[in-house]
């Protein structure tokens, strides 16, 4: 396993392409996973107006906008992390509303967000019709390893020493949840491509 150092303009350059390879009339759903302080958001974020650039109309739908209502996310606790891990986000709701639809065999018509957590209600959002050859967005934690159904899978890694010194405090209750998604799920291992960001100011590309 090689680490290559690269700026994050060239990554955002190197992950386009990845995106552009498929088919130009294919939807493209693509995964930006990574906790909190990777920014996944902010990587979506930055790939939006590149692939616009390139043909590709892209919809970025934040994860946590497919959380489960509080009545179940708290059941056995606000801070339990094997609840964030296992309990907390809606995956058949991303699923139903996002990923089938943006799939080969789907309608095309998704839905950006389900729930509020705010609010605690739902968000009510209008649904998205995709182009031909769109790409999907989903930036998040804890996305891989669930079945969700990603063309192209980018993990946004960081060792456990500094995943523990980037946490937020009132976050550092999760870090079990993370452990165990490393342990259990090793995205590293399969992710089509994973994102060294110890440093967030110099990211480095894990080739295998």
């Amino acid at each position: 396993m090689k680490v290559r150092p690269v700026s994050r303009g060239a990554l955002v350059g190197e992950i386009v392409d990845r995106i552009t390879a498929f088919a130009p009339d294919q939807r493209v759903r693509v995964a930006l996973d990574g906790p909190p302080a990777t920014a996944p958001r902010a990587w979506a974020d930055d790939l939006v107006d590149p692939l616009r650039v390139h043909g590709r109309p892209a919809v970025h739908v934040p994860a946590e906008g497919f959380l489960r209502p509080a009545s179940e996310r708290f059941e056995l606790g606000r801070t339990n992390p094997d609840a964030f891990y296992e309990r907390w986000r809606d995956d058949a709701g991303l699923r139903r509303e996002v990923l089938e639809p943006a799939g080969p065999a789907g309608s095309g018509r998704v839905l950006p967000s389900l729930w509020d957590t705010a609010s605690d209600r739902a968000t009510r959002a209008p649904y998205v019709d995709l182009a031909s050859g769109s790409v999907v967005l989903v930036s998040g934690a804890l996305l891989l390893g669930a079945g969700l159904p990603f063309d192209l899978e980018v993990h946004l890694e960081l060792s456990a020493a500094a995943l523990a010194r980037s946490m937020q405090d009132e976050l550092a209750w999760t870090l079990p949840a993370y452990a165990r998604y490393a342990d259990e799920v090793d995205p590293v291992a399969f992710a089509d491509v994973v994102v060294r960001l110890n440093d967030p100011r110099r990211p480095a590309l894990v080739e295998r």
